[in-house]
């Protein structure tokens, strides 16, 4: 297999991509939902919302922790994720920006 030269790209990019990632599922995308609803939230409140089995759950809440956009509390048995303030406003602002950044080009694109 070969690398993938991530040293070519700027920090701003493979932050960006990271938090790209941790975004790009479905069941990942409904976690964060769930958790700006309630600010706060255990493990298994979050596997009663949704459609799947706690291990997968728990493989979501992984990502999205290895990410940084959110954060877990071990209080004895269960762990309570909320949304990285810090982190989840960083990201924002960087999709704000790439976003920003586009310009129609009229009737001459492809």
């Amino acid at each position: 297999m070969g690398t993938t030269k991530t040293e070519a790209f700027t920090a701003t990019d493979l932050l960006l991509a990271k938090y790209a990632k941790a975004l790009a599922h479905p069941a990942r995308v409904a976690i964060l939902r769930i958790l700006l609803e309630r600010q706060s939230c255990i493990c298994g409140d979050i596997v009663e919302e949704l459609p799947l089995s706690q291990s997968t759950v728990s493989q979501h809440l992984k990502e999205l922790k290895e990410a940084g956009l959110i954060k877990g509390d071990i209080d004895g048995k269960k762990v309570c994720y909320c949304i990285d303030e810090q982190a989840w406003k960083q990201a924002q602002q960087m999709l704000q920006v790439l976003f920003s950044n586009y310009t129609p080009c009229g009737t001459n694109c492809c």
